[in-house]
């Protein structure tokens, strides 16, 4: 065995931890290596999340967890580009598409931003599930083919390799069916060993928080946010965090090709200012970590820069930056039914709507269908007359409307003008360093 030549026994390492003790580092490393090679099963790597979950883990033992699960597989070197290289992690929200107009953003400096995403799994697609609605676009790029794009182009977005942080993988595919995926040092060393193992010199972390996030309140957000940093910075990763407001969707749209759609609007100097604020403001702690703290962002957006890199980063994974995106065949409406203010829009009531129209996965194999999904035509704090749309369901299986609008019934309000528009607070709400 590599790191940790002691064995141990997988039940007594269950037994300390439901008791609430410490792990030592040799245990962990064992634990996680035997996980990794199958001499510990899934039925006691369950029950060791569930006792984690229930009684945590100190900040020695999370780092413990994330480098035993960064050498449980490859790493990867960017040291060889010649230009620094910056990457951003969101903790996922509704209508969170922020990714698609980032990468360009960041990499139109000259900083390569090497973005290895997921697919979804629950109430939306993940960042791959929304460009492969770009005909010809493949998530799958070898490591070659990856670092040739960061030196011609300046950024990617693609499938993270199996051979990244594999013991994260099992593990994370057995959080999400044993009720263990709100647990912070679950999360924070998942997240972390693989953007450790991706090998980039800077990253910013977008960690939400609310009724669309996976943690509501902030204060656990917070909690994760500065575990996660500490990991960073432990590791020799320039590493900072945003806390960012997911009690309102993100955006105007809520799916796969729409959310694409509404990403290129920003690029071309457009869309709505939630996205626009929050990808402006993601760019600039991305550029500050990676030596260019006073990069004009804005105008990177607004002379058509951050596009030419969105179309040639789409065009070398065989996509077709210029081609019709899909479009669901079917669509209901549904429209104010009195005048007033638009006080309350719930984010995850919005996001269950996407997800049981086809937009999102209930299990990992399930396709998506990338037109399926929401289009808002109002946001909270917006005048509203009777008759006006409110927002738009798409899907091609119109037996899904049903449900949907069962998911979105006292999700949003038309309140008096003089009554208090609930959105949480601000967008971003703290930076932590």
């Amino acid at each position: 065995m590599s790191r940790g030549a002691r064995q141990f026994d997988a039940v007594d390492l269950i037994r300390s931890k439901r008791d609430g003790e410490e792990l030592t580092t040799p245990q962990i490393d064992w634990l996680v290596e035997a996980y990794t090679r199958g001499f510990v099963g899934d039925e006691q790597m369950a029950a060791m999340a569930m006792a984690i979950f229930l009684n945590g883990m100190t900040r020695r033992e999370v780092k413990d967890l994330t480098m035993a699960m960064i050498a449980s597989g490859e790493t990867m070197d960017f040291g060889d580009l010649g230009k620094p290289t910056s990457d951003k992690h969101s903790t996922g929200g509704v209508g969170d598409k922020i990714t698609l107009p980032l990468m360009p953003l960041v990499a139109s400096f000259g900083v390569a931003v090497p973005q290895l995403s997921g697919r979804g799994l629950g109430h939306t697609g993940g960042t791959l599930d929304k460009l492969e609605s770009i005909p010809g676009w493949r998530a799958n790029l070898t490591p070659s083919e990856m670092i040739a794009q960061l030196r011609d182009v300046g950024g990617v977005i693609c499938a993270a390799g199996s051979g990244l942080a594999p013991a994260d993988g099992k593990l994370y595919a057995l959080r999400d069916i044993t009720g263990t995926v709100e647990s912070i040092p679950l999360i924070a060393s998942s997240i972390m060993s693989k953007k450790i193992a991706e090998g980039t010199g800077a990253l910013v972390l977008d960690v939400k928080f609310g009724s669309g996030a996976f943690l509501k309140d902030i204060r656990q957000s917070r909690q994760l946010a500065e575990t996660m940093v500490a990991l960073g910075q432990d590791a020799g990763v320039a590493t900072s965090a945003l806390l960012t407001n997911m009690n309102v969707p993100l955006g105007l749209t809520i799916g796969n090709a729409n959310e694409v759609r509404e990403s290129v609007e920003v690029l071309a100097g457009g869309g709505p200012a939630d996205v626009i604020e929050l990808t402006v403001a993601l760019a600039r702690e991305m550029l500050t970590l990676a030596g260019q703290p006073d990069a004009d962002v804005e105008a990177a957006l607004a002379d058509g820069r951050a596009m030419d890199t969105w179309r040639a980063a789409i065009r070398a994974q065989g996509g077709d930056p210029d081609a019709a995106l899909p479009i669901a065949t079917e669509t209901h409406t549904v429209y104010a039914d009195r005048d007033g203010i638009l006080v309350h829009q719930d984010a995850l009531p919005f996001g269950i709507a996407a997800w049981r129209l086809g937009a999102g996965r209930a299990r990992k194999q399930d396709p998506v269908q990338h037109a399926a999904g929401v289009d808002l035509h109002a946001k909270p704090g917006d005048a509203i007359q009777a008759g006006q749309p409110l927002f738009t369901l798409s899907t091609d299986e119109p037996g899904r409307f049903e449900r949907a609008l069962e998911s979105v019934d006292g999700a949003w309000r038309i309140g008096d003008p003089a009554e208090p528009v609930q959105t949480g607070g601000p967008l971003i709400a703290e930076r932590i360093a």
